[in-house]
C-alpha cells in the first residue's frame, strides 16, 4: 500500500490539511487552482461578496461540466453503437451475395 501524503490546499483563501495518496496530489493541486480561478472569474463578472455564494457557483458549475461530459459520452456512444450496426449490415449483405 502506498504511503499517505500531507499536503495543504488553498481555496478560497482558506487552507485545508489533506492525507492523499501520492499520486492524487497533481489532480488535487490542479482542482484547487481551477476553483481559484474560477472564484475569481465569478467575483469579477458578478457582484458577489459572499464566498459561499460563489463556492456553490463553482460546485454547479463543475457538476454541471461533469455531467454534460456524461451526456456527450452516452451520445457518442449511441452513435457509434448505430454506426457499427449500419457496417455489420453492409457486410452481411455483401457476404451473402
Amino acid at each position: 500500500m502506498a504511503e499517505k501524503l500531507k499536503i495543504k490546499l488553498s481555496i478560497a483563501n482558506r487552507v485545508y490539511p489533506l492525507t492523499i495518496i501520492p499520486n492524487q496530489e497533481e489532480g488535487l493541486r490542479k482542482a484547487a487552482q481551477k476553483i481559484d480561478a474560477m472564484i475569481k472569474q465569478f467575483e469579477q463578472s458578478y457582484s458577489v461578496r459572499d464566498k459561499q455564494d460563489v463556492l456553490a457557483m463553482c460546485a454547479l458549475q463543475f457538476a454541471s461540466q461533469t455531467e454534460q461530459k456524461t451526456i456527450d459520452k452516452d451520445n457518442l456512444s449511441d452513435e457509434v453503437e448505430h454506426k457499427l450496426d449500419a457496417i455489420d449490415q453492409l457486410l452481411k449483405m455483401h457476404l451473402n451475395s
